[in-house]
């Protein structure tokens, strides 16, 4: 079946094109297409943030006017406006977060106000549904239903629908997740209540007297407990509930609960329904042990992914993963007494109400450790915890202005709390487990806790951020949108100077704004404002301005293409204080290298249009910081020269500092204060001085283990580099040393470069900075000058603009894989250079005789040539360079020509 190109919309959204020269028509083939769309392109997806700096978000509902509901962990219920772009207060409860225990210490827990949703007919009743822990001397969570038409809640409408009796002894594990089905069903999922950090990362079953907050078999696999479930009931208009068919137990069947649909939970996450199955799906956050021990405990943890088609027994606390089986134990003896049997689980612990004689252990759908997985490597290693997310139909989504495509059609897009990628999983026409990719590779999501599509086809994300029981200020909602036709231009804003002297002129430009509609017109408008108030608009895409009054001014540049879609940035400009001129410069020697032993001369100068300047004595030389470290090789040299590293920040922990931020540390550690791990500097304090820390805590990160601070559980990084592992440690230790001020060099003078022993291949990171006085009416500025001379023996992966060159998986040796290879080094400086060595890598045929011609030319690979070498290579061939061919910093290049040849690095030397 054909049709014509104007209901290209319809099929597919990459366009197939078929020209028919005999009738000018333009005509797809739809149907065909339709069947297996391809997948789309990243830049189809466009990120959109919404709000932001929220509260501990936890859930959040969508109404089809676009507003957003937020539930707050801490009783806050909010509203997104996006019209006015406002966030709102539109209630607050008195919430329980906190656990005593007995010995009377209180703790902060993960309870408080945990779900929202809106009632399938809301349109018409208006009614939400909120689940929480109430505060009180009773303990207890609760499902409420209120009335909510756009403002407060109408409180004179509040009805208790469900109570889940807990315990406030000893944290964790909440749930709280709802979603609902055709028929109206809601599922509420529910957490264990029961303290894991005690059980070494094996199951909690500790049937002590006086111990049950530490035994989950008293919830999960209590047929009689509401606790660690997915319920599913049916609610009625006068606030109660009744129990639809289909549950696990029917009614009246003695010691169950009819609501409960699965048990053998730990703690269910953010469950979703397959609108075409009606199969549900949900994430599963498992415990903390990174080791098995399979003759007296069990697997190591497992968080999963769950499918359920019918109601069922998941296995907690008895299995785990696909029903790896943990082992009875005797808290009390120590004695094992071995492994749960899945097809015929029991539960005989004194502290279960309900049925011994359990359904048989379900497995998991998908399931991954600490480690990397060998059946799901996508879901990559360290600390977890599974989410889950929607599923996506396209028939949901029928009057949407821009759904997601049909390539996505049956999919379950998923997300981890720690790790935050978005997978997506694909099944099979019978709902099992098929193939999982990567949904955009270059999104990494900050505390993901809520995914779900919005009425309009985007996918929304709510990000916690990265720490526990804490206002997060990367805490933000955003909202992920498909464009299958035009795509929104993709905006760059920067300005030549960002801040300086009255009168102030300023050149906004564009540049680096793009779209990837190649036939897209597009239109820009720039818009300064000052303290909210407009101050110029400007419809160029490059435009200059003029400064004369002080302050902060915000220039935001709209770009609109031919088909209306916009998209913004801004940039921040401070009119009113020039910012000092800083420059630290080599005066002899050279500003490349560093040769071990071999001290140059520098000079600092500072120069400032209000404070004056070093030459003229009106800026004292004590206030001018000028520092050097010495950083070991593997230290990232590009960050260090695009000035990405923080003022503030030791230049020597910035690649630990760098780890600590991008990897899952912030979600248990702080610097200065106690999370659900102790504090960085607590830690700092407790090994001060111990010779034996760096082994025992770089051990502990790579491998895992608990029971030094408390029962708080540290996740294995077995796949990070033992160096990095190191760079974290020492850095933590360094927060146990009382601030020193920062060693000042003199701003003239000279430098003698020497290394650690047995280290000759890091950098020496020199510095120069200055902050300046300010002015009445705008605020100081700082400026600072940074130089690396970097080790002369340098790996040939540092190059560039490489031709005919390989490398192996490490980058640790390149292959020269044909006459005429070449790569460039950029900014060398040959002053005082003599010599230049190819030094080859070892290899299976290192030993063989090898002859070609190696020459290094400056400027192209036609350029002067500085040094020739012909004949056969040695394991260090040495090129004698000309004296004076070139001045100043040059890009040199090396040309092979002769036989292959495999080299390690390259080694710049001063002669004997």
């Amino acid at each position: 079946m054909l049709k014509s190109c104007y209901l290209m919309n319809m099929c597919l959204h990459m366009p197939l094109k078929m020209a028919l020269a005999f009738s000018g028509l333009l005509l797809i083939t739809c149907s065909s297409w339709a069947q297996s769309p391809g997948k789309p392109e990243s830049n189809r997806f466009t990120k959109v943030i919404l709000a932001q700096r929220l509260e501990e978000p936890m859930q959040f509902q969508i109404l089809r006017d676009g507003r957003v509901l937020f539930a707050e962990r801490k009783g806050k219920l909010k509203v997104y406006d996006p019209k006015s772009k406002a966030l709102e207060t539109v209630a607050e409860f008195a919430v329980s977060t906190k656990y005593v225990n007995k010995a009377g210490e209180v703790t902060e827990g993960e309870d408080g106000m945990q779900g929202i949703i809106l009632d399938p007919d809301y349109e018409k009743n208006h009614w939400i549904y909120i689940y929480y822990s109430l505060a009180g001397d009773e303990a207890k969570n609760v499902l409420v239903r209120y009335e909510w038409h756009g403002k407060g809640l109408l409180e004179s409408s509040r009805k208790v629908v469900l109570e889940v009796p807990v315990q406030r002894e000893e944290c964790c594990h909440v749930g709280g997740g709802m979603t609902f089905d055709k028929d109206k069903n809601l599922y509420l999922t529910t957490g264990d209540n029961t303290f894991s950090r005690a059980s070494d990362g094996f199951a909690p079953l500790d049937e002590r007297p006086g111990e049950s907050a530490r035994d989950s078999q008293k919830s999960s696999p209590n047929t009689n407990d509401l606790r660690g479930k997915i319920l599913r009931i049916h609610p009625e208009p006068d606030g109660t509930y009744t129990i639809p068919k289909g549950n696990l137990f029917p009614v009246g069947t003695p010691q169950t609960r009819p609501e409960i649909y699965t048990m053998g939970n730990r703690n269910p996450w953010r469950p979703t329904i397959d609108s075409k199955t009606g199969w549900l799906y949900w994430g599963e956050v498992g415990p903390d042990g990174s080791r098995d021990d399979l003759e007296k405990r069990g697997p190591q943890s497992y968080d999963e992914f769950n499918r359920a088609k019918g109601p069922g027994f998941y296995g907690w606390p008895y299995f785990v993963a696909d029903n790896k089986a943990y082992i009875k134990y005797d808290f009390a003896t120590k004695v094992s007494a071995g492994p749960f049997d899945a097809a015929k689980p029991v539960n005989n612990s004194p502290n279960s109400s309900g049925l011994k004689e359990l359904p048989v252990a379900q497995p998991a759908f998908i399931w991954y450790s600490k480690a990397q997985s060998q059946e799901f490597p996508l879901m990559e290693s360290g600390g977890n915890s599974a989410v889950g997310g929607p599923v996506f139909r396209k028939d949901d989504f029928k009057k949407a202005s821009r759904s997601f495509p049909e390539y996505y059609e049956g999919k379950w897009f998923i997300t981890d709390w720690v790790r935050g990628w978005v997978n997506v999983v694909e099944m099979n026409e019978s709902g099992e487990y098929k193939s999982m990719e990567r949904f955009l590779p270059d999104l990494k999501l900050k505390g993901p806790i809520d995914m779900k599509f919005g009425p309009e086809g985007d996918l929304y994300v709510l990000e916690y951020g990265n720490g526990y029981f804490k206002d997060n200020p990367e805490a933000e909602l955003i909202r992920i949108e498909y464009n299958s036709g035009n795509r929104k231009p993709l905006v760059e804003a920067s300005a030549n100077r960002i801040a300086g002297a009255l009168p102030m002129q300023v050149t906004l430009s564009s540049a680096g704004t793009r779209d990837y509609d190649q036939d897209d017109v597009l239109q820009y408008e720039w818009v300064i404002t000052k303290n909210n108030a407009a101050f110029k608009t400007l419809k160029e895409a490059n435009p200059s301005v003029i400064f004369t009054t002080p302050g902060t001014y915000k220039a935001t540049l709209t770009v609109t293409d031919k088909a209306g879609e916009k998209n913004a940035k801004s940039v921040e400009i401070k009119a009113g204080n020039e910012p000092p001129a800083v420059d630290f410069k080599i005066t002899r020697g050279n500003s490349t290298f560093f040769f071990p032993g071999n001290s140059i001369q520098y000079q600092v100068s500072v120069s400032d249009k209000e404070d004056g300047s070093l030459a003229n004595k009106k800026i004292s030389p004590s206030q001018v910081s000028v520092s050097t470290n010495y950083l070991s090789e593997g230290f990232n040299l590009t960050k260090i020269a695009q000035k990405q590293l923080s003022v503030d920040a030791s230049a020597q922990f910035a690649t630990a500092i760098s780890l600590i931020n991008n990897g899952d540390c912030k979600a248990c550690h702080a610097t200065n204060e106690k999370m659900l791990g102790p504090s960085f500097k607590a830690v700092a304090s407790k090994y001060k001085g111990d010779p034996t820390a760096m082994a025992a805590l770089s051990d502990k990160i790579l491998k895992g283990g608990s029971g030094v601070w408390g029962d708080a559980f540290m996740p294995a990084h077995p796949t990070m580099a033992e160096s990095d592992v190191k760079g974290i440690v020492k850095y933590i230790m360094s927060l146990s040393d009382a601030p020193k001020p920062a060693k000042t060099l003199p701003v003239k003078g000279s430098y003698t470069t020497v290394v650690p022993k047995g280290d000759t291949e890091g950098s020496f990171i020199f510095r120069a900075a200055y902050t300046d006085r300010g002015t009445k009416t705008a605020p100081a500025q700082s400026s600072e000058s940074t130089l690396v001379l970097r080790s002369p023996i340098v790996p040939v992966s540092y190059a560039d603009q490489f031709k005919e060159i390989s490398f192996n998986n490490d980058s640790t040796m390149a292959f020269v894989r044909n006459s005429g290879a070449s790569f460039r080094l950029r900014g060398t400086d040959l002053t005082g250079i003599k010599q230049i060595e190819i030094i080859r890598a070892p290899g299976r045929n290192s030993s063989m005789p090898l002859s070609g011609t190696v020459e290094i030319h400056a400027g192209a690979v036609d350029g002067i040539l500085l040094g020739k070498f012909s004949g056969e290579y040695k394991d260090k061939t040495i090129l004698e360079v000309t004296p004076g061919a070139v001045a100043g910093v040059k890009d040199i290049y090396f040309v092979f020509t002769g036989m292959p040849l495999r080299i390690k690095a390259i080694r710049f030397g001063q002669g004997e």
